[in-house]
């Protein structure tokens, strides 16, 4: 459907891409993977056609439609929404309308939105307005730019299964783990201007990445010992004449060397840890009847919970249902009506969305981090910035010329580095890439304080929240269990709504006004329960990937007449029945 031909891309001589070439089938999907700043966005704007490459060029089948949603786009302010969303053509009005309607509620509005003037709306709706334009065209090639930055979660899930069901061909780029893995079995990986492509989803694909990369190490390590050997024999001889001939033969050998290229900058080892802080009492935070209205509009009424000292819990809903007001209420930027306490010894680690704002712009960004860093962890703060994409020379930067996502990345640090005892982080992982989200998810994983934390990041909260309140219709629900728990359980909310109020449901949730059933001690062995079944899913998981991948490696081997012996036939049913015997595994482990 689309040739990338030997593509090159520099900007002001500065090479971003290098003789790339790959093909986009019809209705493939593939995820676009690499570090901040590794040209995806580059790549995503030569093939939608806003570029022209330095050499090499992008072939399309004729007639062939492209829609591309880029992370930056102007807005038309003259319009409602339902106007705005109109001027997609379409044939059958009715049909139109139906699926116009589905898109848009499935993206987050209600019906009362769809006459709002499109100014009225943030840029993050603004930006679900311009995604829906694009999925209502159905373009046989979905160009996608950070697509989930602005959705929570339910509307995550929705695009997720629309675009597994979709025709178009997807080629995005996500920091979201778990949405790339569950639409995309491809994934391109772009590094050092070239690409590495791999026909697997994004976990299998870091498991064969780490092997390349120490493979390249070990091959980059080698040529370089090669070369200061060369050079040594060069400068220790180049001036003996019995010498002469072997020095020039040296010479040209280093001239027609071709020098391997490698990322040696590896943080996957990095442990970072919190430091010590004081012990808290026992409840760090009790809300009582909690209630917030903006003049005549109430966001939240009667909400009634407590969080216990050492819980991990996540604040989730559709956004504008106040999980970021709960947070300032906390805070005590907003008043409020009802009771909220902040327990006995509690310092609070506050991470805003708006956090870079009281960064020092003076300083430099080394100089942030080294005025909070303490002990052990100032020997670290190199390797801590490079984690974070602050490598290089990029840790002398003024904080006054840093972006807005680059302010927020140094925000965090900075937060990591102070003691507390209660952390609050409201939408943490917004602008980090997924190996600076691994690091930081491993930190908290091992804080031992009290965590509060507001995402839509499904991959980030699993295995890192033991609890899940959620936001909506002015209440807030308390939900046992972790995030796949309660998406589980969202469900059957949704088909079952009657049978959830029955007593006896396993998946029933806790309205946040009523005492739980059960005791504190048996909520949480009903959770370490449900761990220990999610990591014998998981382990099924990579063991049916695993045998998929051999499926795939025989299957190959098969396609050439040589090799269609009764042998390697019988190794293909082998491989076949096991996989049908650790996919009825994995039911079974789903239905427990």
């Amino acid at each position: 459907m689309l040739t990338v031909d030997h593509v090159s891309m520099e900007f002001s001589s500065r090479p971003v891409l290098d003789d790339i070439t790959f093909l986009i089938n019809r209705k493939e999907r593939i995820a676009l993977v690499g570090k901040n700043g590794a040209g995806k966005t580059t790549l995503l704007r030569l093939i939608a056609g806003e570029y022209q490459p330095t050499s090499g060029r992008i072939s399309r089948e004729t007639d062939m439609t492209i829609g591309y949603l880029p992370q930056v786009m102007l807005f038309q302010d003259d319009r409602t929404l339902r106007e705005e969303v109109m001027t997609v053509p379409h044939e059958d009005e009715a049909r139109f309308i139906a699926e116009m309607d589905r898109t848009i509620i499935g993206l987050g509005f209600e019906r009362k939105d769809f006459d709002r003037p499109c100014s009225e709306f943030s840029g993050g709706w603004r930006m679900r307005i311009e995604l829906a334009k694009i999925l209502l065209r159905h373009p046989d090639l979905l160009l996608l730019d950070e697509p989930t930055n602005h959705l929570d979660i339910e509307s995550i899930q929705w695009l997720e299964d629309f675009l597994k069901t979709s025709p178009s061909a997807v080629l995005m780029v996500s920091h979201d783990r778990a949405f790339i893995d569950n639409i995309c079995p491809r994934t391109i990986e772009i590094t050092l201007g070239r690409i590495y492509d791999y026909n697997v989803n994004y976990s299998r694909f870091v498991e064969l990445r780490k092997e390349r990369h120490e493979q390249q190490v070990r091959a980059y390590l080698n040529q370089q010992k090669m070369i200061a050997d060369t050079e040594e024999f060069i400068e220790r001889f180049r001036y003996k004449a019995t010498k002469a001939v072997q020095v020039q033969s040296r010479i040209k050998q280093l001239e027609k060397l071709e020098r391997l290229e490698v990322d040696l900058e590896d943080t996957s080892r990095l442990n970072l840890r919190f430091p010590p802080a004081p012990r808290s009492g026992d409840f760090p935070l009790i809300v009582e009847d909690l209630r917030k209205d903006f003049g005549t509009h109430n966001v939240f009424h009667d909400v009634t919970f407590t969080i216990r000292r050492g819980e991990k819990v996540a604040f989730v809903g559709k956004n504008g249902e106040g999980k970021t007001t709960l947070v300032k209420c906390i805070m005590g930027q907003l008043d409020y009506l009802g009771t909220l306490k902040i327990g006995h010894n509690v310092k609070i680690g506050y991470f805003a969305q708006n956090q870079a704002a009281l960064l020092d712009e003076n300083l430099t960004v080394f100089e942030t981090i080294d005025y909070v860093a303490v002990g052990d962890i100032r020997t670290k703060i190199r390797d801590i910035l490079g984690a974070f994409m602050f490598g290089g020379e990029a840790s002398d930067k003024k904080v006054k010329v840093l972006s807005g996502g680059e302010r927020s990345r140094l925000a965090m640090i900075r937060l990591l580095l102070e003691p507390c005892n209660l952390l609050i982080l409201d939408e943490p992982t917004n602008h980090l890439d997924m190996q600076s989200k691994d690091i930081l998810k491993a930190a908290l994983k091992d804080f031992n304080g009290t965590l509060i934390c507001v995402s839509h990041d499904r991959d980030f909260l699993n295995g890192l929240v033991s609890k899940v309140y959620e936001f909506g219709g002015g209440r807030v629900r308390e939900h046992l269990g972790g995030i796949y728990d309660f998406l589980r359980a969202k469900k059957i909310d949704n088909l079952q709504d009657l049978e959830r109020k029955e007593p006896g449901n396993p998946e029933k949730s806790v309205d946040s006004g009523s005492s739980s059933k059960l005791d504190y001690e048996a909520q949480k062995a009903e959770a370490a329960a449900r761990r220990k079944k999610e990591r014998q899913i998981a382990e099924v998981e990579a063991a049916i990937a695993e045998l998929e991948a051999k499926q795939t490696d025989i299957e190959q081997l098969l396609a050439l007449p040589e090799n269609q012996t009764q042998d390697n036939f019988q190794k293909y049913e082998s491989v076949k029945h096991q996989i049908e015997q650790k996919l009825y595994e994995w039911e079974l482990l789903n239905d427990q």
